[in-house]
Order: structure tokens, then C-alpha cells, then sequence
């Protein structure tokens, strides 16, 4: 496997993380878990989200969160927005980065937004439009297109043919996303190989759950396909309420041990990123899903007690 030189990695443990969670997570502990992310090192730190309260309770402090967050130089830290609506809140929280979510299945797309494909990405149109003309940088979300929750196998065809609208809306970089977490490195590595025929993969990242184990494996494969961005969340933090049985995202620090393990450079602090993701799951009242957290704490522990 040809593996790259260096790659990005968007934390989204705040957002895509905390979203799920069923006990509402105090506004003190999101900023100080985004204002630690960024300090071990995270270049993109996605901060929480501009959906309507009634859909995302949990992130209904978007607002607060952004206020009292002190933004450290050189990080980006995008929002979620599903709508003008969403996008005129986010204008006022002073952000410089907004995100858009489709899917590549027609079942989750209805499920999760209430709309068709071709529905989703008109109503993305002015948003993206708009945050262009404020000078914002512009991610879009692909999600579902390892498989679908509803309709089973999504066809490639599909997903090459969102991507590549969110491109022609005028979006900086799409993040394709296994929601579900059933993707395997083969079905991975062809699909950005065919995406990769369609889109500039230096604008293409990854977003990958663990659900059967995968994460990592299929994360690599991508870079493999020439893929230098990818998604990951603290201590595999979140899920997908919309999407049932689905678990964890796939864990940062299990992504950067594997990089930094194989000469691929993250600029990530993986002593500082462990601290981080003991901090906030000692807060949420439970044990990181990582397998590399887990391992460091417990030979924390075993140090200290001698």
C-alpha cells in the first residue's frame, strides 16, 4: 500500500461525537473538550451544529458553545448547517467554516432530512452560495455510501453523482461517510479509485464508523487510494441517531498511533489527544471506545499505582 507523506485529520468529537449523547453534555465541557482538541495539536476541530433544537437537542447551546470559545490560531472549526435558517445563525456566531449533509441513499435522505437527493441539494444551493459570498469555506457531507440503514446496498453511481453536484454547488471539500460502518478496505479503496475519476481527491476526505471493526482498515485503504484527509472522533466518540445500530465514529487516537506508526504525519499530540479523551469520558461517566486510549490509560494506571 502506497501510503502518504502527511495527511488531515477533521476532529469532529464535539459535533458528530456528542450529538447522540443521551444526557445533555454541559456547555462548559464542549468548549473545554474543542479548546483541548485543538491544543494537542487538531487542525480542524468541528465545533457543534446550527440544526433546529428540536432535532438535535443536544446541540441546541450551537450558539453559547461558540461565544465562549476561545479559537486558537491556525484551526479551523466548522459548523453544521442544514438550511439558511441554520446558515443565518452561524453567520451571527462569527464562524469562517459551515458544513452541508446529504446522503448517497434516497431512504436515509428521507429519513434523516425529510427530502429527496435532488430536494437536499437544491436547498443546499443557496446556502452554499451564500456562505461563499461571506467568504466562508464550505464542506459537504456525502453520508451512506458503504451501505443504508433502510435500502441496503447503495449504488456507486449514486454516490459519485452527489459528490460531484456538492462540488458544482461550489463546496471546498466533500467528506464521503460509511454512516453505518459496513464498508470493507476493497469496497473503500474502489470507490474513491472511482471517485477519483470524477473529483480531485485533494479534495475528497473520509468518514468512517467503527461499527464492525473497520474504521481504521477502510480509513487506510483510502489513503492508499490517494485520499490525505479524514474524519475521526476523540475516544470514537458518536454515532448516528438517524441510523439504527450504528456505533462509534472511528477513534483519533487509534488513527494517529496507526499514521504516525506507519512515517505518515498527522501534527497531532497523541500523549496530549489521550488526556483529552480521558478528560471528557470521565465527564460523560464512561470508558473510551478506543483501543489505543484504553491501552495508554490502563499503563497510566498500572505506572501510578507502582
Amino acid at each position: 500500500m502506497r501510503l502518504p507523506d502527511e495527511v488531515t485529520i477533521v476532529e469532529v468529537g464535539p459535533r458528530d461525537g456528542l450529538q447522540n449523547e443521551p444526557d445533555t453534555v454541559p456547555t462548559e465541557v464542549k468548549i473545554g473538550l474543542i479548546e483541548r482538541l485543538a491544543d494537542a495539536g487538531l487542525p480542524v476541530v468541528e465545533a457543534t451544529s446550527f440544526v433546529h433544537p428540536r432535532w438535535v437537542p443536544q446541540l441546541a447551546d450551537a450558539a453559547e458553545v461558540l461565544a465562549g470559545l476561545t479559537r486558537r490560531a491556525g484551526v479551523r472549526y466548522p459548523v453544521l448547517v442544514p438550511n439558511e435558517t441554520g446558515l443565518d445563525r452561524a453567520l451571527a456566531a462569527e464562524v469562517e467554516e459551515v458544513a452541508v449533509f446529504g446522503a448517497a441513499s434516497e431512504a436515509f435522505s428521507q429519513a434523516n432530512i425529510n427530502r429527496t437527493i435532488a430536494e437536499s441539494l437544491e436547498m443546499f444551493a443557496p446556502v452554499i452560495t451564500r456562505a461563499k459570498e461571506h467568504g466562508l469555506r464550505v464542506r459537504g457531507y456525502v453520508s451512506t455510501v458503504c451501505g443504508c440503514p433502510y435500502q441496503g446496498e447503495v449504488p456507486v453511481d449514486d454516490v459519485v453523482r452527489v459528490t460531484a453536484s456538492l462540488f458544482e454547488l461550489g463546496v471546498d471539500e466533500v467528506s464521503v461517510g460509511d454512516t453505518i460502518g459496513v464498508g470493507t478496505p476493497g469496497q473503500v479503496a474502489e470507490l474513491v479509485g472511482i471517485l477519483g475519476e470524477h473529483v480531485l481527491l485533494d479534495r475528497l476526505a473520509v468518514h468512517m464508523h467503527d461499527t464492525f471493526g473497520q474504521g481504521l482498515a477502510n480509513t487506510l485503504a483510502a489513503f492508499g487510494e490517494g485520499v490525505h484527509i479524514a474524519d475521526a472522533s476523540a475516544g470514537g466518540l458518536g454515532g448516528c441517531p438517524f441510523a439504527p445500530g450504528a456505533t462509534g465514529n472511528l477513534a483519533t487516537e487509534d488513527l494517529v498511533y496507526a499514521c504516525e506508526g506507519s512515517g505518515i504525519h498527522t501534527g497531532v499530540d497523541l500523549p496530549a489527544l489521550i488526556d483529552t479523551t480521558q478528560w471528557v469520558h470521565e465527564r460523560l461517566g464512561r470508558a473510551p471506545a478506543s483501543r489505543v486510549a484504553q491501552a495508554a490509560i490502563a499503563k497510566r494506571r498500572a505506572a501510578e499505582s507502582d
